[in-house]
């Protein structure tokens, strides 16, 4: 044995190995039956929605919650909004119910020891993910300035991670292949990875928020993702840590199923808006699941449209460009097409440094920038900086289906593209 483990480094790595390989094992027949039921009640709970939302579109409507669509020939048409609040709700009864379906074996058989962690973490989850479905329908109702947009996912995700504490949730990272000589095989970050828990939950709530505009693609994209986790935890599920992905499974997909419900009247032509309360829920909804499922790292490669989105957006999030309240595509009415949305601002109202980032972002054909315009040629012109737009600007005019399609396609090939990071790159680098 002592031959295959000439130093310290290789052996800790031998350990390791040797322990991953002994505790693949297939999943338990309770974890499959457990599994099997919550995907038929989460088919049922897809159905509900679909049943739901055309029962309580007009009583959205009477009582205020509603919207135009700006980007079709008829604009006085109402739509109910928030209805991310019928998904919701429905999700959390599927959740509900189907409680006593883990836990239930412990009371058929009081022998077996009850997993009061486990049990804990469920409860604390839908508690994480009520607040902040409550949180955002109350933003749908209030519209909330951002900075209560930042505070809030913060406040929601504190019970669960006060347990995942209380639980000894490991707080140790595995250091990558190239620091390794200098760090060591691990490291423990402590209270840094309780504020990186945090931010997660921050960044998945409004990187959907900001990553909207158009019928489809808030709903589109969390199914996508959603779905993309799930495969995930299948994966995963033979592995040492797979007691964790199951129950982020029993999870992520009824929320999935709610939401492909919702997407059914989301899509082109929307006949309803899903509003903040949606991606507040389906944010922290992904945020949870990484957490409990100890994936917190990997649910990042599911969102790299989101985060191109965001890093793109930076320049009027923090309002160094004019930013206005709604960044969605311009309509052509002529063409029933979708253009590229602009805001205009004066050249004197922007510093030098952004102007040659812009120039070279131009040339670059990442940004549209129009200088020495008006009368005066003091102002200055240049595409919102989204994601969408900036398909616009490289496809050229789109009608809104096409776009949300080939947004979501994108989605789907980085998906692809994240399970590669995830799996062969990631084994060249830890």
């Amino acid at each position: 044995m002592a031959g295959v483990m000439p130093g310290t480094r290789e052996a800790a790595w031998w350990w390791v190995a040797l322990v991953y390989q002994h505790s693949r094992r297939p999943p338990t027949p309770e974890m499959l039956l457990a599994l099997c039921i919550n995907i038929v009640v989460s088919v049922v709970g897809a159905g509900a929605v679909v049943r739901t939302i055309p029962a309580v579109s007009e009583m959205f409507i009477n009582a205020g919650l509603f919207g135009r669509d700006l980007c079709k020939r008829d604009r006085t048409t109402k739509v109910p909004e928030s209805m991310g609040m019928v998904s919701g709700s429905v999700f959390l009864i599927i959740m509900f119910l189907f409680l006593g379906v883990p836990f239930g074996q412990h009371f058929i058989h009081p022998s077996s020891p009850f997993p009061h962690a486990a049990f804990s973490e469920y409860l604390t989850s839908l508690l994480s993910i009520c607040c902040m479905l409550f949180l955002g329908f109350a933003d749908d109702v209030l519209t909330l300035k951002w900075r209560y947009k930042l505070v809030l996912p913060t406040l929601a995700s504190l019970p669960l991670l006060m347990v995942y504490y209380i639980n000894m949730g490991s707080t140790t990272v595995v250091v990558p292949k190239l620091l390794r000589q200098w760090i060591g095989l691990t490291l423990n970050i402590g209270p840094l990875y309780y504020l990186y828990m945090s931010m997660l939950a921050v960044f998945c709530t409004n990187a959907i928020n900001i990553y909207a505009g158009i019928n489809g693609l808030e709903c589109g994209q969390a199914v996508v993702i959603g779905a993309s986790v799930a495969v995930f935890n299948v994966v995963e599920l033979g592995g040492y840590q797979s007691e964790s992905h199951y129950f982020s499974l029993c999870i992520i997909i009824p929320f999935t199923a709610s939401s492909l419900g919702l997407f059914y009247y989301n899509r082109y032509p929307s006949r309803a808006f899903v509003g903040d309360t949606f991606t507040y829920f389906a944010g922290m909804t992904f945020a949870v699941v990484a957490i409990i499922g100890h994936f917190s790292k990997t649910v990042l490669l599911f969102f790299l449209p989101q985060i191109f989105n965001f890093v793109y957006s930076v320049p009027q999030l923090f309002h160094f460009v004019p930013c206005p309240r709604h960044r969605l595509p311009k309509y052509n009415e002529k063409m029933d097409k979708l253009e590229p949305s602009v805001a205009e601002f004066k050249a004197k109202d922007i510093r030098q440094p952004l102007f040659v980032a812009l120039r070279l972002l131009t040339r670059l054909g990442l940004v549209n920038l129009e200088e020495g315009l008006g009368e005066d040629g003091k102002m200055c012109r240049v595409n919102n900086l989204t994601l969408i737009n900036l398909a616009l600007l490289k496809l050229g005019p789109q009608h809104e289906a096409s776009l949300t399609n080939k947004l979501l396609i994108l989605q789907v090939v980085c998906t692809a593209l994240a399970f590669f990071i995830r799996y062969p790159l990631a084994d060249m680098f830890f």
